[in-house]
Parts: structure tokens; sequence; C-alpha cells
């Protein structure tokens, strides 16, 4: 029989299939489908840091400085009490999807500063949750901060959260940063036990009619899948962290390409947000069949297999990639 089980952040999983942070998670009888549909854990939308802001001590220089320009400020964020729950309420809706649930359910926090808003992570945890998701999702707009600067301060918020919990910590990384290695390397050095790759960015547009600057969601595809697949290929065989694959997973092989990139789990909204919890028995089916096709017995025994570190030619995760994929066109034409 074949062994869909994986391990994730300590917490044992029934498949590698999980509901990532999206409005989802905000109805308690939806979360109750996905379950029974099949989804081995949920991760909660997140609650911003800028929610709660008003309700912390200090607010570090980094979020301040140029609050008003940055993509982050709170003045382009939608309404919160319709983008998100408001920090009370989050906790009381945590606590009630616990008790409604009984696959592990993931907290999720997002923010940049340190701060007293990151007692939140304790609350987070104390209302239930079997872990804790930190986004880092941060656009950097004032040219005198370095990225020493905001590395440095994100580093730090890392060790702040950790130092306030006993429950496991995922990091959602941006795919922007100039030597991810390292800096996944040091977001693991500062108590991080997994790591998400990646956090998307919602990029803004402009309307030529009104002038107005305007904000669309843009649902993923699978062809989104090879930015965090390449990133996770690399970076398994040389951070010990447990990886989660985000962006891009839309059907069976999806996953399997998570699994042998060396991810413990693929996490997906898009598909279910546009097609429903009804996906979720078929994308498990043929994971199976495929599995039982291809004398693969266990979720285990392929994790990993397809990371450059085990891979025949590893250079094809870097620059002789690109090259690669240049002559092939030229040889089309």
């Amino acid at each position: 029989m074949t062994d869909l089980t994986t391990t994730y952040l300590g917490l044992k999983l029934k498949n590698p299939l999980v509901a990532s942070a999206s409005p989802l998670s905000k109805k308690i009888e939806k979360a109750r489908k996905l379950e029974k549909a099949g989804v081995s854990a949920m991760v909660m939308y997140s609650l911003f840091e800028e929610q709660i802001i008003h309700e912390s001590l200090e607010l570090d220089h980094y979020l301040t400085r140029g609050s008003n320009s940055n993509a982050e400020a709170a003045s382009y964020l939608p309404d919160v009490g319709t983008y998100s729950l408001g920090p009370e309420k989050y906790l009381d809706h945590l606590t009630a999807l616990k008790k409604a649930l009984t696959i592990p359910v993931i907290g999720s926090l997002n923010g940049v500063s340190k701060g007293g808003w990151t007692r939140y992570a304790k609350l987070i945890q104390d209302a239930g949750a079997d872990a804790l998701e930190l986004n880092l999702y941060y656009v950097s707009t004032d040219p005198n901060l370095t990225a020493q600067e905001l590395e440095n301060a994100q580093v730090e918020l890392v060790a702040e959260v950790k130092s306030t919990l006993s429950i496991p910590l995922a990091v959602k990384l941006s795919p922007f940063v100039t030597s991810l290695p390292n800096f996944a390397k040091r977001i693991v050095a500062a108590g991080a036990d997994g790591l998400v790759l990646f956090n998307r960015f919602y990029q803004p547009d402009f309307d030529l009619d009104e002038l107005e600057i305007v904000h669309s969601l843009d649902l993923s595809a699978s062809s989104d899948l090879r930015l965090p697949l390449r990133w996770v290929s690399i970076l398994s065989g040389q951070t010990h962290a447990d990886f989660a694959l985000t962006s891009g997973v839309h059907t069976h092989k999806d996953v399997l390409k998570a699994m042998m990139a060396g991810a413990k789990v693929s996490m997906m909204a898009s598909n279910l947000l546009l097609n429903g919890e009804q996906v979720i028995p078929s994308m498990l089916g043929k994971l199976e069949s495929w599995m039982t096709e291809h004398e693969y017995k266990s979720i285990a025994q392929m994790q990993g297999s397809m990371s450059q570190k085990n891979v025949k030619e590893p250079a094809a995760f870097e620059r002789a990639n690109y090259m690669k994929t240049l002559n092939s066109f030229r040889e089309l034409a």
C-alpha cells in the first residue's frame, strides 16, 4: 500500500497537501469541508502587523521610516474589516478552528518589524496553534535602507518571535533576495524550523481612465511552480529545515515535483479558491496512482530525489540552465 504520509515541522501529516493561508480558513464550515476532502493541515489566514500595531508599545524604525511610501503601508491595505479578522477575533477564530478540526492548524503572522505586536506569536500559540508561519513580506522603497540592514532586521525579528514560542516556527520568504542561500541559512540559525517558498507579491496596476492605482488579485497557475521548485531544489540539500513549496500547486504532478525537489509539503490556495475542495480527492487519487505505477512505496522515498544535491547535472539549477534554455530557442529558429 502506498504511504502518502509526511512530516512537516514535527507534525505527522496524512499526506503532503496543505491548505495555505487564504480566506478559506475564515469560515469553520469551509475548513471542515477541506478537511473532509483530504487536506492534511491548514494554515490560517494571516494576521497583519498593521492590524495590531496600535496595541504595540514600540515600532521599529525600519517600518516607520517612509511608512507612507512603502508597499506595506497601512494606507495601501484594504479595510481591515473586510480583509481579515481583527487581532482578538483572529485568536478566537483560531481556537474555534482547533475545536472543529482534527488536522493541525498553523497560525500565520505577517510583519517585518520588532515590537510589541510580536507578542501575538505567543497568543497564537496559546490559542491552540500547532505551529506558526511568519510571513516576511516587505517591499523596500527607501534608497537609504541597505539590503544588509533589512536582512538583519528580519533575522532579528525571527529570533525574537522564536524566543516566545514552544511550538515550531516556519518562515515564509520572498524570492527577491540577493543571496537567498545565505539569507535562508541565517533565518534557520535564528530559529526557523521550516521555510516556506515563496510569498507572492500582488503588484499594483494603473487605471488609465481614472488615473488611479488599482489593486487586483491574480491567482497562480502551474507555471508559477518553477521559481519555488528551483529554490527548494537548491536549498533543501544544504539548509537544515523543513521546506514547504507554495505558489503554482494545481495538479498531482505539481505535488510530485515539490516532493522530488525536497519539500515536505506542498501548499495550495488558488486551485481551492477557483474550484473548491472537490479537487482534492482527485489530486490525491492521481498522486497515489502515479506512485504505484512508478513503484514508489512512500512519499519519503521520493523527497529530495531531484534536488540539486542528488541530480546528475547540478548546474541545471544554475546559470548554465540560462544558456541552455536560450540555445534551445536558437535551435527552433
